[in-house]
């Protein structure tokens, strides 16, 4: 599966990166309803940290900003909030989702959050390099300034200038 694909399947919630369990299950070529039955018969695999599910709010913040989240059929929107896997837990479903389909799309699910976290360590770098420009430059505007204010400061201070031309008296 592409890796853009899988990218963009990953939200931000909670201040953590998941997938939503519909997403998987469609990666997975099984029905949604079949692989919260495995992680419900396996819920001592998935601690907080690997799974939660989402409350009203956040389901409901979701559907509004992202239209990909809308599914056809009879009803538009499961009656059941979705649970929302990290990478450990995503990872996690390998060990009890053992169809060779499962193995493949994880491998490459594994390899989008990698993909991402590296992305967010070069944002990180080249932040860090930017704010330190940043400062090296006003550090060398603050010194332009002051020698210019020294400058004007000094100039006012000179003796007066002969006038050139005729004098009114």
């Amino acid at each position: 599966m592409e890796l853009q694909i899988i990218q963009n399947k990953i939200y931000e919630i909670r201040g953590m990166r998941v997938m939503l369990d519909f997403d998987l299950a469609e990666m997975y070529e099984t029905e949604t309803k079949r692989l919260k039955e495995a992680v419900r018969r396996n819920l001592n695999r998935f601690p907080s940290d690997f799974m939660f599910e989402l409350n009203g709010e956040e389901y409901n913040f979701l559907r509004t900003q992202f239209a990909t989240l809308e599914k056809p059929g009879r009803g538009k929107f499961s009656k059941y909030l979705p649970f929302a896997f990290t990478e450990q837990g995503v990872a996690m479903l390998a060990s009890i989702l053992n169809s060779p389909k499962a193995i493949e799309i994880n491998i490459s699910i594994v390899r989008a959050f990698i993909a991402l976290r590296q992305y967010a360590l070069g944002y990180a770098e080249l932040n860090q390099k930017l704010e330190s420009f940043m400062i090296e430059t006003n550090m060398q505007f603050n010194d332009i300034y002051q020698a210019l204010t020294e400058l004007a400061s000094t100039k006012a201070i000179e003796k007066p200038k002969n006038h050139i031309g005729f004098l009114r008296i």
